[in-house]
């Protein structure tokens, strides 16, 4: 029986397709395990921390210097209370000790310490000095701890650490999970600021687990090939690195999703891509759930809402929000901006974002679909309008993301558009002053394309116009388009009266390329 593409748990080479997992950690991690440095690898969920830690702790057994112990804390998991999550904390360290080591080399029972007031620091203290090796820990689902159980954690850590000269303790301590190094400094008693003395001593570049590049996704995809002789087109490869950047749960997802969901047995094209894509969202499943419910938190909203809106550059005061965001994996660097993570993700946040409008847009009449299925643009742009001086205004008083509300209503709008029957590429981000959207219809008699870019008229900015069909024409001469629609939002104070908006005059670019703009 083939493997299978992994999208739950650490990969089992028997199961899953798996590339080597230790090409996805620094090379020179070790050097910190010799050096017995307590240290912080991050990345964000699902992305092959276990994984890759867990081949870097047989690693580590083989060469039979250190005993080394792999344990999960997530048994402490939304425990608020200190006194009671600690013995899961020990429990959990105890019971891998038994796992991992020699019985020479088990730890004590954690209820040997339960009257301690530092229980772990106790317990590890005691464990130490019975053994002959430097005790190594690496400590998985840290982010399962919150509040004073994550403190007495690291701080009782972190006394350990300093008294090591005097008292026995472990010689290296990893802590991983998608945290930072600066909350993990700030959480265990020292600055969070880079530089200051604290047992996570690792830089501010803090270790990390590396995504796939599209040549090893190929390679990934290349087992599946090899198994079943099922193959993916290049082109199919390149969609998949177009969606996900390399994410890989995302990689692992949309190939399980055309191999298992969709029980395609043929070559794999970018249509099975494109459909895996779909049914991924749709289906909401915990990866993307669990995202998507940090889109509530105002840490999220300060990065993330200039992105979508187009409007500004995060400045210094953003740094730690903007940490936060690519820890969680929803931000990057993508080719040289800093954007939405993969092009899933920058379909997913604002379809989130809109769930409320989509729900009041879905009980519009579709009156811009032709009687053949195509798209008269004309005649959405006018629905939208009409839609809008309805209902806006509440809209906008409402809005969690004010700064990007508008854009978010309006990809809502095409969204319920594109369900019928296409799709929306989507280009944002911050400081582009700017959103660019590419609507693909495919469901009338021939493929249809429609660029729309979205601009916002401050109060004391000139009309943005210009500089509107400026960028406009650059996108649409990019998109190999001779037309396109420039949809200009008014948020200046005062505005234009509500029952005034929804003109439409006719412009032109400087290469000649017609444009329908919009006054909303």
């Amino acid at each position: 029986m083939p493997r299978q593409f992994n999208t739950a748990g650490p990969n089992d080479t028997a199961k899953h397709y798996t590339l080597p997992p230790l090409g996805r950690i620094p090379a020179d991690l070790s050097s910190l395990v010799e050096n017995e440095n307590y240290f912080v690898l991050h990345a964000p969920r699902q992305s092959g921390k276990t994984t890759s830690m867990m081949a870097f702790a047989d690693q580590l057994r083989a060469a039979g210097r250190w005993a080394v112990v792999y344990a999960t804390l997530e048994t402490a998991r939304n425990i608020a209370e200190e006194k009671l999550a600690l013995p899961k904390v020990v429990d959990a360290i105890a019971k891998a000790s038994r796992v991992y080591l020699p019985a020479e080399e088990h730890s004590p029972q954690w209820a040997e310490f339960a009257a301690e007031a530092n229980m772990l620091g106790a317990f590890l203290t005691a464990w130490s000095a019975r053994l002959r090796r430097p005790l190594v820990l690496l400590l998985d689902e840290i982010d399962s701890l919150e509040g004073a159980p994550l403190m007495a954690v690291l701080s009782q850590l972190r006394a350990g650490y300093l008294t090591r000269k005097v008292a026995p303790f472990p010689a290296s301590v990893c802590l991983f999970g998608m945290r930072n190094i600066r909350d993990y400094k700030a959480a265990s008693g020292g600055s969070p600021n880079i530089g200051t003395s604290s047992p996570f001593n690792v830089s501010r570049d803090a270790v990390t687990v590396a995504y796939f590049n599209r040549a090893e996704i190929a390679e990934l995809y290349g087992q599946h090939m090899a198994e079943t002789g099922q193959n993916f087109t290049e082109l199919a490869i390149d969609r998949v690195w177009q969606l996900t950047r390399g994410q890989p749960f995302l990689v692992n997802a949309l190939a399980d999703f055309v191999v298992r969901k969709q029980k395609w047995t043929g070559l794999i094209d970018v249509a099975q891509v494109d459909l895996a894509k779909e049914q991924l969202i749709l289906a909401r499943v915990t990866h993307i759930d669990s995202l998507m419910a940090r889109l509530r938190e105002d840490r999220v909203r300060r990065v993330l809402a200039p992105i979508l809106a187009g409007e500004r550059q995060l400045d210094d005061s953003d740094e730690a929000d903007l940490e936060y965001c690519r820890d969680l994996g929803l931000v990057g660097d993508v080719d040289g901006d800093l954007a939405i993570a993969n092009d899933i993700y920058k379909e997913v946040i604002p379809r989130e974002l809109a769930a409320n409008p989509q729900a009041k847009l879905a009980a519009l009449e579709a009156t811009w679909k032709r009687a053949d299925g195509s798209i008269d643009i004309s005649v959405l742009f006018h629905e939208f309008a009409a839609f809008w001086r309805e209902n806006g205004e509440w809209m906008l008083t409402r809005a969690h993301w004010p700064e990007a509300a508008h854009q978010i209503v309006f990809m809502a709008y095409l969204q319920k558009v594109v369900n019928g029957g296409g799709s929306i590429a989507r280009e944002y981000g911050a400081g582009r002053k700017r959103v660019d959207l590419l609507v693909e219809w495919t469901a009338g008699p021939d493929k249809q394309r429609f660029a729309v870019e979205l601009k916002v008229w401050r109060t004391g900015k000139a009309d943005p116009l210009a500089e509107g069909l400026v960028q406009l024409d650059a996108y649409l001469q990019r998109m190999g388009l001779g037309e396109g629609t420039l949809a200009i939002f008014d948020l200046r104070v005062p505005a234009r009266a509500w029952e005034d908006r929804g003109t439409v005059s006719e412009a032109e670019t400087a290469s000649g390329r017609k444009v329908a703009v919009w006054r909303l």
